[in-house]
């Protein structure tokens, strides 16, 4: 199975042998551990990796019910699942946005910049349907007094665990595809910045007990940053194209005001009113003043850091609009050129033949014979 189109050879566990043939070392290394599954002495070993691990059967008025918390061996299915989405990376890269990209004739810095709009819009997408399924099925939605009530919320159902694991995987896995991607050093530290800004947050939330209220921060988030980088993309095709990025502005704004709102609400009243306020990290509550602070502090932080970059950068286009329009005012109007003033010969012309004033036609002049 080969994801990419080879024109060469390169020798065997070498830089650009590991670049190029990745996505192929990936599927081989998820092969294995499924190949894991049929063997009865294996199987144990592969259901680690597959599976969320930490199941607890929690009794409720009809029935019981799986739950789960969180452990040590999570680390071990983030890893098998970092594999799976460097191979589904792969996959859009070549079969979608390479063969977009072609037809799209972008220079180096656009197409660097394309690829990556182009796998995130494909993330976030399916990331904002999976995220408002759970939030809806699980009544976070209808309730919100749930985000707070029943604090430490340990023991998780299976979709929001899975969904928190294949979370990390996906932040985990856009680290070294900077390298397999070649990308640019410049733009290495503004990915940086933004995939450690994710990887702190959902960590956060499910270390801390917090998924429930962290489920529906992504969801805001995810949906403003799928508006974005959709924008991006039409911008790419047609530069004239910039009213989804108006959109996305308008949008941008109401998004951290909900956010620091439900932060605040949730973390810093509801909480705060919740009996059980103790430091207890075996059992799960962080429920403490300085544990409540500290979250906000983070919360509120990221907040303005992303609102600074965004005024920041509003500016910016805007003085160079500004400065493009009084350039085009101030280019002078190009001179007429005078036009050439033809000598004609006196009287008029009728058919092409020179008529005298009165109406005769001139003589012509005879040759004289040498």
């Amino acid at each position: 199975m080969a994801f990419r189109r080879r024109t060469k050879s390169y020798p065997l566990f070498s830089q650009e042998f590991v670049i190029h043939n990745h996505a192929d070392i990936g599927f081989c290394l998820v092969l294995c551990v499924l190949i894991g599954l049929m063997f009865e002495v294996t199987a144990k070993t592969a259901f680690l990796f597959i599976l969320p691990q930490y199941n607890v059967s929690v009794p409720t008025a009809d029935s019981e019910t799986v739950h789960y918390h969180y452990g040590p061996k999570d680390l071990v299915t983030i890893l098998f699942y970092i594999f799976i989405t460097i191979i589904l990376h792969a996959v859009v890269q070549e079969y979608i946005l390479d063969k977009i990209s072609k037809r799209l004739h972008l220079s180096k810095v656009k197409h660097s910049k394309f690829n990556e709009s182009g796998q995130l819009v494909v993330f976030h997408l399916s990331s904002v349907i999976w995220c408002f399924y759970v939030v809806v099925t699980e009544g976070y939605l209808t309730n919100p007094r749930s985000l707070w009530e029943d604090y430490p919320h340990v023991y998780l159902p299976f979709q929001v665990k899975f969904f928190y694991l294949c979370q990390l995987a996906y932040w985990l896995h856009a680290l070294p595809e900077l390298y397999f991607q070649k990308v640019r050093k410049e733009e290495i530290p503004r990915q940086l910045q933004y995939i450690c800004l994710y990887l702190v947050h959902i960590a956060g939330a499910y270390l801390l007990n917090l998924s429930r209220l962290g489920l529906i921060l992504l969801l805001l988030q995810y949906s403003t940053e799928f508006l974005f980088h959709t924008a991006r993309l039409f911008y790419f095709a047609d530069e004239n194209n910039e009213k989804l990025f108006n959109a996305w502005a308008a949008v941008f704004g109401v998004t951290r005001l909900f956010i620091l709102t439900l932060a605040v609400l949730a973390i810093g009243f509801g909480l705060a009113r919740m009996e059980n306020q103790a430091f207890d990290p075996e059992r799960g509550n962080f429920n403490t003043l300085l544990c409540r602070l500290c979250v906000l502090l983070l919360v509120c932080a990221a907040q303005a850091w992303l609102m600074w970059r965004f005024i920041h950068s509003q500016l910016r286009h805007w003085r160079e609009y500004w400065n493009e329009q009084s350039a085009k005012r101030r280019v002078p109007a190009v001179p007429r050129l005078p036009a050439r003033l033809i000598k004609r010969e006196s009287g008029y012309h009728e058919n092409g033949v020179v008529k005298a004033e009165n109406g005769t036609s001139p003589r012509t002049k005879k040759l004289k014979s040498p």
